[in-house]
């Protein structure tokens, strides 16, 4: 075991490597101890142990080792980055299934495939709107979940026309998302065009 605990903005990191005295794990398993000060989410999931010490805990057990090839990966620190940025993937999977992740599977292959193509794009094209479009935060939908990308930019109460040989778009001026679509749709149509 590590007896000393690393410090890294506002949370502690311990291994607990050598404490697991359990039958049947896999040998040279790693365990990781995190702790940090609980938000007011938290509040109602704390235990009693964690509820008296004022502290969150979360153990990580992970069997990767040592690697000789990337620098400071002895370190727990390294360790609770790795686990912390799996939960970032994990998490992107999650949103990611509101554009249509959560339609798999399905039996024919060439569906999930379909399914799959499709999600694929509605996540770049999020992506590269929110890159483009959303750096400085209009209206607050920087980092919004889908859900309300959906119900703020991507269903448009407003009505398509031509006349004289322009088109116009015309919002709803009661809509309050009126402005930050404008913003993103000026922004859009005054990026250059790549040949």
């Amino acid at each position: 075991m590590q007896d000393r605990e690393k410090h890294n903005g506002g949370c502690f990191a311990a291994e607990l490597t050598g404490l697991n005295t359990r039958e049947g794990w896999i040998p040279g398993l790693r365990l990781t101890v995190r702790r940090v000060k609980p938000s007011g989410r938290h509040a109602r999931d704390l235990t009693a142990f964690e509820k008296k010490t004022g502290w969150k805990y979360s153990i990580t057990a992970a069997n990767i080792a040592k690697m000789t090839r990337i620098p400071g990966s002895h370190q727990v620190q390294w360790l609770d980055a790795v686990a912390r940025q799996h939960a970032v993937v994990e998490d992107q999977v999650r949103t990611d299934k509101a554009l249509g992740l959560r339609n798999l599977p399905s039996k024919p292959y060439a569906v999930n495939e379909s399914w799959m193509l499709t999600a694929g794009l509605a996540a770049g094209l999020d992506a590269w709107l929110r890159l483009l479009t959303l750096h400085d935060g209009p209206a607050g939908l920087t980092g919004a979940e889908q859900d309300t990308m959906r119900f703020c930019l991507y269903h448009l109460p407003a009505r398509l026309s031509r006349h004289a040989r322009r088109r116009r778009l015309r919002i709803e001026s009661t809509w309050p998302w009126a402005s930050a679509f404008t913003t993103v749709w000026t922004r859009l149509t005054s990026l250059p065009a790549v040949t």
